[in-house]
């Protein structure tokens, strides 16, 4: 199904059920052009303007940063959300902004998705409209190459594993029995696990995928994955289900025709978009 197809289905089924206004509805304007009252229907904005407005970083690699620091937008997010504004038709326009402000930025209507492996969470979905995710990473258990000892969480029993005290790799290590030394992130976790100071490390495979992209003869495995994987999706404000719906469409298109996977190839070495 093409992409403006996509929007026109949508928006005439929420027309029919009474749920969305005409295209010709108000909106409170921006520079953009696009921010919303939460009166508006969100698909309709979006057709209405043909441009898809979204928050990112562009400073997290490989999600969201610029090659070099000063090149073009690019990473796995970015070549994500533009296959899905190609599937709807819509232009992109790319508002980057940091972290801590970029669900403010949403909310106050500044831009209409972010696009920034956000974290499917019980306080996020009640807060705001996500979408199906684009991104499933499980936790993984690294050891070195040559480690035949654990392969297993269970495993880590007596064991010393590094990790960040602010993740929840942390918790995980340590109620699996592991005596877990503190690290300030992924790169000193590798160090210590490389150098044969520490036993294993708990992280995310995305991470680990990353590096092995960027190094691949570290010697490094993953011996074993948790089994409550994270799940990444695009944040819309709450209430914008007819653009939920519209995305969902377009990335259930995206995986049946391959282009995430390739997309997760590019970046990862495999397909983490499932």
């Amino acid at each position: 199904m093409s992409s403006r197809s996509v929007l026109s289905k949508l928006a005439a089924a929420a027309t029919v059920a009474g749920l969305a206004v005409t295209l010709s509805a108000c909106s409170a304007s921006t520079g953009s052009g696009t921010a919303s009252t939460d009166s508006d229907s969100a698909l309709d904005r979006v057709t209405e303007a043909g441009v898809l407005i979204v928050g990112t970083e562009g400073t997290y690699k490989p999600f969201s940063y610029h090659e070099g620091g000063a090149g073009d937008l690019t990473g796995y997010d970015i070549d994500v959300v533009t296959a899905v504004a190609e599937k709807l038709d819509l232009e992109l326009q790319f508002e980057e902004t940091q972290w801590d402000g970029i669900f403010a930025g949403l909310e106050a209507g500044r831009f209409d998705i972010i696009a920034n492996q956000v974290s499917i969470n019980d306080e996020r979905e009640e807060q705001y409209t996500l979408t199906e995710p684009y991104t499933v990473s499980p936790g993984a258990l690294i050891v070195a190459k040559d480690n035949t000892d654990i392969t297993s969480l269970e495993d880590l029993a007596g064991k010393t594993t590094a990790q960040s005290l602010t993740s929840n790799w942390y918790e995980v290590a340590e109620t699996a029995g592991a005596t877990v030394e503190g690290v300030e992130g992924w790169a000193q976790a590798v160090e210590l696990l490389e150098q044969g100071r520490v036993d294993a490390t708990v992280n995310d495979k995305l991470t680990f995928l990353d590096f092995l992209k960027q190094k691949p003869d570290a010697g490094i495995k993953i011996v074993a994955e948790t089994e409550d994987p994270s799940r990444s999706a695009f944040a819309l404000k709450k209430g914008s289900d007819d653009l939920a719906d519209a995305i969902n469409e377009a990335l259930t298109e995206l995986s049946e025709d391959g282009t995430l996977a390739e997309i997760s190839e590019k970046y990862f070495g495999e397909d983490v978009s499932k």
